[in-house]
């Protein structure tokens, strides 16, 4: 079985964070360092990917500075999306050659360690067909955007635990008019420390890493 390296960031600015992450995917691409997976939350952010649309932006620049969120275009995969405090984000660097060299495999990898750490809170979630993500009936709980470079993955997943729900309005969230939702709305008090701990248990056993520390 091969490690993965945890890292518990805590808060961390997007323009940081994606550092990390492309000085350590080079790195994982080299061999110099194990597979990673950086757990961390961002302060208020939309961000854009390399297929999104602009239109799906619903404020100006003058209303995100009002609001204090700040905007990044990415290389990851998916449309537009808000991060901020409350919401669990998760950037796993995993060199897919040592597990599927499949693209849908790995996605489908991250909805189920999203689903499964979910129903330890007594949420049913899952999936909607031809739909990235994670569900509660037709409310998104979590976004899922990913980018590869020779089978290095980078970006990942965002899990909406007591997120402020209301900043979605400056978005359609990956071009979806379809509500989101968090566990704080589905009535379930949780710290983001504590479901990162579970999920990370959940990610090392579906992936079959050993998590270290």
């Amino acid at each position: 079985m091969r490690c993965c390296c945890l890292r518990q960031l805590g808060r961390v600015d997007y323009a940081s964070a994606l550092e990390l992450q492309q000085r350590l995917a080079t790195d994982r691409k080299q061999g110099l360092v194990p597979d990673q997976l950086l757990l961390l939350e961002h302060p208020h952010v939309i961000t854009l990917g390399r297929n999104g649309h602009l239109e799906n932006l619903l404020a100006g620049d003058d209303i995100l500075a009002r609001a204090g969120i700040a905007f990044h275009a990415t290389d990851r995969g998916g449309d537009v999306t808000y991060h901020g405090p409350g919401q669990l984000v998760g950037y796993p660097i995993l060199d897919l050659r040592d597990w599927q060299r499949d693209v849908g495999a790995y996605v489908r990898a991250v909805e189920e360690t999203i689903i499964v750490t979910l129903a330890e809170y007594g949420i049913e979630a899952g999936r909607i067909p031809k739909l990235t993500g994670v569900w509660v009936g037709e409310r998104k709980i979590a976004a899922i955007g990913v980018h590869l470079s020779r089978w290095v993955t980078s970006h990942g997943f965002a899990l909406n635990v007591s997120t402020d729900l209301s900043y979605f309005q400056y978005i359609v969230p990956c071009g979806l008019t379809r509500p989101v939702t968090s566990m704080a709305a589905l009535g379930v008090r949780a710290s983001l420390d504590e479901v990162g701990a579970k999920l990370a248990v959940h990610f090392a056993r579906i992936f079959d890493r050993e998590m270290e520390n």
